[in-house]
């Protein structure tokens, strides 16, 4: 049984979640177009977060070993392959880690 405290917690994360989703919505209502720096954010981010993800991945990648480095390094070429192939960022992570997952159990 759930006690009143996770409740609580729980109907407070989901309130606030949604009004950082709805926030946009009320904060540019009625406005013709969107601010300048909030369309530059949205060109520069995407690309900051993905670059902050690689970065986060191979950071404890040993490069002296090949059997440590080669999964990470072809499974980030699948990623980055796929990815300017077909522009979908789920499918190309999701490939890319099931790549990692499968060339660190079975061949190195």
């Amino acid at each position: 049984m759930v006690n009143a405290h996770t409740f609580y917690a729980i109907a407070v994360m989901a309130i606030i979640t949604a009004l950082l989703r709805f926030l946009p919505f009320l904060i540019f209502k009625g406005k013709a177009s969107t601010p300048p720096l909030v369309e530059k954010l949205g060109h520069l981010l995407p690309s900051a977060v993905i670059a902050m993800l690689v970065v986060y991945c191979m950071k404890e990648v040993d490069f002296t070993a090949s059997a440590s480095y080669l999964p990470a390094l072809l499974a980030s070429l699948l990623t980055g392959v796929l990815h300017a192939w077909k522009r979908n960022t789920l499918l190309s992570v999701i490939s890319g880690t099931v790549c990692y997952m499968l060339l660190v159990q079975f061949v190195f």
